[in-house]
């Protein structure tokens, strides 16, 4: 793939471990269990868009820019890292909060990511749920750019081709420490939301002919939508990789069966598979992404869809810190 062929600022801790899971192998008596701790990437708390962003910022920078503008929900990672991202390079940031959750309690919109959000002096406003957030992000942007600013927009997620470049590196990086170790892998498994993560692993697995299969654990659209958003994503990221031939759209693969009643909604799925990897193996995961995709991968083997002898690879995309705005679930109590 050639990665630097592309502008990169280096924001992040890499490569993250990867790490097999004793214990929770054990209990689960299932497959072998590894996790790849992408909520160690560093940058604020660490989590999976650090990666996008070493690209994104390198190509805002490089447009000149002074501002980063960005949308995403209340308890967004993305626009924590963001705003992190723009301290470390001197930028101002603007983001757009979606109210997509109202049902969590007083402290929702100021705990967690909206508290670091502050403390790295991102300015943000709220937005009601069912907006085009994009839109209203790049309207935004073009009011500060009428302003004198020099904005540059992100995505919700980091997630266009050159966001989905980190997940390309990302893949690369996993081959090469599994094959480092012998390490044969039969499955990836993680959550998947604005479809950049996935999109990326895909294109760089493609681009690398490493026929690893990759489920997403979908935290928010229904399965065939989300498997077209990612498909579309992926083919546009191995078209800027220059990948010759097209992704081939049977590589997605995409389950909708954890997101309960909707975005950021607990479940006690999520709250059980949350304190199960948090007792077995002291590993904090969060209930709007990570909780969700690991909740899903706990389904799968405990219906059969991995077996002993197989090695299914969880890739945590971080989040730890909306655990903040979610403390009422772990108080011994249950979701629903």
């Amino acid at each position: 793939m050639h990665l630097a062929r592309f502008p990169r600022y280096q924001l992040g801790h890499f490569p993250t471990p990867l790490e097999r899971l004793d214990r929770l192998t054990e209990d689960l008596g299932g497959p072998e269990i590894w996790i790849k701790r992408d909520d160690c990437t560093g940058l604020a708390s660490g989590g999976n868009k650090t990666r996008k962003l070493e690209f994104l910022l390198a190509d805002a920078v490089a447009e000149g820019a002074d501002t980063l503008v960005t949308q995403g929900a209340t308890q967004s990672n993305h626009v924590r890292q963001t705003a992190a991202a723009a301290c470390r390079a001197g930028l101002a940031c603007h983001a757009l909060l979606e109210r997509r959750v109202t049902n969590q309690g007083a402290d929702y919109e100021a705990a967690g990511n909206v508290l670091l959000d502050a403390m790295m002096d991102c300015a943000f406003d709220f937005r009601p749920a069912g907006l085009d957030m994009n839109a209203e992000g790049q309207a935004l942007a073009e009011d500060l750019r009428a302003q004198g600013r020099k904005p540059y927009f992100i995505p919700g997620g980091g997630s266009n081709p050159v966001g989905a470049l980190g997940y390309a590196a990302c893949a690369e990086e996993l081959v090469y420490q599994a094959d480092a170790r012998g390490l044969k892998i039969d499955a990836l498994v993680h959550a998947t939301g604005s479809a950049g993560t996935q999109a990326g692993l895909l294109a760089g697995l493609y681009a690398m002919n490493a026929p690893i299969p990759v489920t997403g654990i979908s935290v928010r659209a229904p399965r065939d939508r989300q498997i077209a958003n990612v498909h579309a994503l992926a083919a546009q990221t191995a078209e800027l990789l220059g990948v010759r031939g097209e992704l081939p759209r049977d590589m997605v693969d995409a389950h909708d069966g954890q997101v309960g009643p909707g975005y950021g909604q607990p479940t006690d799925e999520m709250v059980d598979a949350m304190l199960l990897l948090s007792r077995l193996e002291g590993i904090l995961l969060d209930p709007v992404y990570s909780g969700k995709g690991f909740a899903g991968l706990v389904a799968m083997i405990r219906q059969g869809r991995f077996r002993k002898g197989q090695r299914v690879v969880f890739l945590h995309t971080g989040g730890s810190a909306a655990l903040f705005a979610y403390g009422h679930l772990f108080n011994n109590q249950k979701a629903a």
